[in-house]
């Protein structure tokens, strides 16, 4: 099977969860400042984990868009990263509603830890039924952001309970890490 009936179900439930964090978006009570100041670490929080998926679905196109064969492994592994982002929704309301606390800091970062993981696995998982593809091969293969990325995320957990302001912090480092697709994935591939 090709990668494009994959990439399609991927694309879908994606816009699912960026709808499903729309809909968290509530106007403001009134049009007084304190009203809006109220909703903005909702919409704040809501910008990362837009930036975030935005960020999973470029590099995903990528990295579907250079294999060739997929198999039940690449599938189920797909469906695991797709469970993972779709935990960004919740993680995204918990934190905009309780922005102050650790539990709901440090739970969008497993959230991000386990997509990260997850997206890990899946290249892993193509690599694996594309074994003749050395151009993948060299991308995959020697990956920084994606491990620099799982030890922020690491770290971010316990350090949501110094302070979930900490945490913020490095969810946004991460985000700047990943804004721009892996560069040598889309040389060495020709994705668009």
């Amino acid at each position: 099977m090709g990668s494009d009936r994959l990439e399609s179900f991927s694309d879908g439930v994606l816009a699912v969860i960026i709808t499903l964090m729309a809909f968290e978006l509530k106007a403001p009570a009134s049009v007084a400042w304190s009203s809006v100041s109220h909703l903005l670490p909702l919409l704040l929080v809501y910008v990362l984990s837009f930036t975030f998926v935005g960020i999973y679905w470029v590099n995903h196109h990528h990295l579907l868009r250079a294999t060739e064969h997929i198999s039940a492994a690449v599938m189920w592994t797909n469906l695991q990263l797709l469970f993972w982002l779709s935990l960004i929704p919740f993680a995204t309301a918990w934190v905009g509603a309780h922005h102050g606390q650790a539990l709901p800091a440090a739970t969008y970062g497993v959230v991000g830890l386990g997509a990260g993981v997850a997206y890990t696995t899946l290249g892993r998982a193509i690599l694996r039924a594309n074994p003749n593809d050395t151009a993948l091969a060299r991308v995959v293969g020697r990956d920084i952001k994606g491990p620099a990325s799982m030890v922020l995320y690491i770290v971010s957990i316990p350090l949501a309970y110094v302070s979930p302001y900490f945490s913020y912090c490095v969810f946004v480092v991460i985000a700047v890490i990943w804004f721009l697709p892996d560069r040598r994935l889309v040389k060495e591939t020709g994705s668009t």
